[in-house]
C-alpha cells in the first residue's frame, strides 16, 4: 500500500490538488575511507537499512538491486540481538553475505516493524546518488 500526499496548489487554484506518491530511496553515498555505501530511507526520512561498504559505485548499485530482490524473501531476514540486548536486523543475499543492516532498536516489535517497512519501500524507492557533484 502506497502512501499518498496530496498537494494544494496556490499559484494555479484551478488545479486544486496535486498528488504526490510518497515513497522510500535509497541513497548512495561516499565514505571518507573512499568506500560507497547506500541507506535505504522510509518515505519519513528516517534510515531502514544501511550497506556495508563497497569499493566501486558500480557494486554499490548491485547492491541496491540484491536489496530491493531479497528483501521480499522472509527468509533473508535474520531477526539479531546485539550484546547490549538491542534487538536489530541483516538482510542477506542468496549466497548468504550481508546487504544490509538495520538500527538497534529498543523493542522487538519495532525491529519487526523495521522489517516491514524495508519490505515495503525497497521495491520501488527510487535511487539518488548523493556522490554526483551539481
Amino acid at each position: 500500500m502506497k502512501t499518498e500526499l496530496f498537494v494544494v496548489n496556490l499559484r494555479y487554484p484551478k488545479y486544486k490538488l496535486l498528488k504526490q506518491n510518497k515513497m522510500g530511496k535509497f541513497e548512495i553515498k561516499k565514505r571518507k575511507s573512499g568506500e560507497y555505501q547506500f541507506d535505504l530511507k522510509a518515505s519519513n526520512g528516517q534510515v531502514i537499512l544501511t550497506s556495508e561498504g563497497y569499493t566501486t559505485k558500480e557494486n554499490c548499485k548491485n547492491g541496491i538491486e540484491s536489496v530491493k530482490k531479497n528483501s521480499q524473501v522472509d527468509a533473508r531476514f535474520d531477526k539479531l540481538e546485539a550484546k547490549n540486548g538491542k534487538p536489530y536486523f541483516n538482510l542477506k543475499a542468496t549466497n548468504g553475505q550481508i546487504i544490509g543492516t538495520s538500527e538497534m532498536y529498543e523493542s522487538v516489535a519495532s525491529r519487526d516493524n523495521g522489517i516491514a517497512s524495508v519490505k515495503k519501500n525497497a521495491p520501488e524507492a527510487e535511487v539518488v546518488d548523493l556522490t554526483v557533484e551539481k
